[in-house]
């Protein structure tokens, strides 16, 4: 845990955004393909985020594929200075809700320019890849990236399921802005790339930051949602934003009543021994 925590954190040393994000894949169908039952809904939420101070919404191409983002771009003043909105590329999908990685350069460029059109976003304001391609070299992946970036078409470059080598490996090649990698309350194993992250002043985005609702092993957790008067996935929530001031969190929801759940956890704060307890 670090200490003089801020409630906001410069993506790129130039997009502020609140720490607490929102995660747009659940407003898709089931298993994360196709449109959701009510679209409607799913643009209230979205909506309803930004109302609430959210400003920073994060995506993907393969949410969908192209819900997402479409439902994005129809809710949202994408354009807006106020709003930091964040698209991934690199996986493909397919009817049995597999997720591909596919990094050809080629395959990423002519991805960015079909999330531009569907988000209405000219420039994107973070573009990451998704997933290591095993089939692609690493280093083609991310150059293709920085050459969007040098082209004007996004403004910071992301990477998303890398090791520190990994990021050591792309950040020779472009500055990279953020990290999308696994982590929660339960679940460490990447600590080593948060370490990274803030040696190096990037931002950590946590995927899976309530653990997929499995919080169950995490001791000490129902206790202290207890004594805050709160849930187990609001206190790991505020968790994720006391453990390190670079950890960017997107909790995602297709319900307003959880989005706004959510976003109170910023409010709640632990104590040094509930954080030790949980740590």
């Amino acid at each position: 845990m670090v200490e003089n925590q801020s409630d906001t954190f410069d993506i790129g040393g130039d997009l502020t955004v609140n720490r607490l994000g929102y995660g747009a894949m659940r407003i898709t169908g089931e298993d994360i393909i196709g449109a959701p039952d009510d679209e409607d809904e799913a643009r209230s939420v979205l909506q309803r985020a930004v109302e609430l101070g959210v400003n920073f919404v994060d995506t993907a191409d393969s949410y969908g594929p192209g819900v997402s983002e479409r439902l994005i771009g129809e809710a949202l003043d994408t354009e807006s200075e106020d709003l930091v909105v964040a698209t991934k590329g690199g996986l493909l999908r397919n009817t049995d809700g597999d997720w591909l990685p596919h990094g050809d350069p080629d395959y990423l460029r002519n991805a960015q320019l079909v999330s531009r059109d569907r988000l209405r976003m000219d420039p994107i304001d973070l573009y990451q890849y998704h997933r290591p391609d095993p089939d692609t070299d690493f280093e083609e992946s991310i150059n293709a990236l920085a050459e969007m970036k040098d082209e004007g078409l996004i403004r910071h470059v992301g990477v998303s399921n890398v090791s520190v080598e990994q990021l050591d490996t792309a950040r020779d090649i472009v500055d990279i802005a953020t990290v999308q990698n696994e982590f929660n309350v339960a679940n460490r194993e990447d600590d080593d790339v948060l370490e990274a992250c803030e040696e190096y002043g990037i931002g950590f985005i946590p995927w899976f930051p309530l653990a997929a609702g499995d919080l169950d092993d995490v001791e000490g957790i129902d206790e202290i949602a207890d004594d805050h008067d709160a849930s187990p996935h609001q206190i790991a929530l505020a968790w994720l934003l006391q453990y390190s001031d670079v950890t960017l969190p997107i909790p995602g929801t297709s319900s307003v009543d959880h989005l706004e759940q959510n976003v109170a956890a910023s409010e709640i704060e632990l104590g040094d021994d509930e954080l030790d307890r949980l740590s």
